[in-house]
Order: structure tokens, then sequence, then C-alpha cells
């Protein structure tokens, strides 16, 4: 069964820093293209970052400069790290990877890791 485990989420203070981890596993053909998203109350599910499996990264332009997503294929992990963060990034934060099969790749989620930027 595929599962997508998060880790790494807290509260931290504006200005400062947090690495969350996605630990992919279950498909025996791996992951294409993995990210984060985030949902703040009220608001919608929002892409924050994604990275292909060769390495393409794509941003939010709300997170360019502060935030940097990267992957370990051999892990089936994926990073996010945040810096210079700001209040307005307290949201919670989802994994997302597309799994790979013969026929008909699809999308799973993780259960979410809650960060926190207090002003």
């Amino acid at each position: 069964q595929v599962q997508l485990v998060e880790s790494g989420g807290g509260l931290v203070q504006a200005g400062g820093s947090l690495r969350l981890s996605c630990a992919a596993s279950g498909s025996p053909f791996g992951f294409n293209t993995m990210g984060w998203f985030r949902q703040a109350p009220g608001n919608q599910r929002e892409l924050v970052a994604t990275i292909s499996r060769g390495g393409s990264t794509n941003y939010a332009d709300s997170v360019k400069g502060r935030f940097t997503i990267s992957r370990d294929n051999a892990k089936n992990t994926v990073y996010l790290q945040m810096n210079s963060l700001k209040p307005e990034d307290t949201a919670v934060y989802y994994c997302n990877a597309r799994v790979r099969r013969v026929l008909n790749d699809y999308d799973t989620w993780g259960q979410g890791t809650q960060v926190t930027v207090s002003s």
C-alpha cells in the first residue's frame, strides 16, 4: 500500500527556518513528480513547490527565494527547506506524489503537518 509520511512541522518565529520531510513507500515503480502543497484555514489548498524525478523544480511566487525543494530518489523522500518564514506561511503542509504504474499513474497525499509561524 502506498504511503506518504511527513515530518518536520512545528512552531517557529518569523524569520526562522524549518525543514519538512516526506518519505514515500509502497510503489514498486517508484514515484514521478513529488511536491508540497499547503492549506491555511478558510483557504483552498495551494501549490508550494514540486520536483520532477529528474530534479526539475517549480515554486509558487510567494515562496521563491525562501523555500527549496529537493528529493532523494533512492529513499523516495522529498524535502522542503523553508527559510525566512513569515506568518502568512502558517498552514497545514501536505506532501503529494504521483505514483508510477504500468498504466494510469495517480496522485496520493500525506496526512499533513502543521507549520505555524509567529510574528
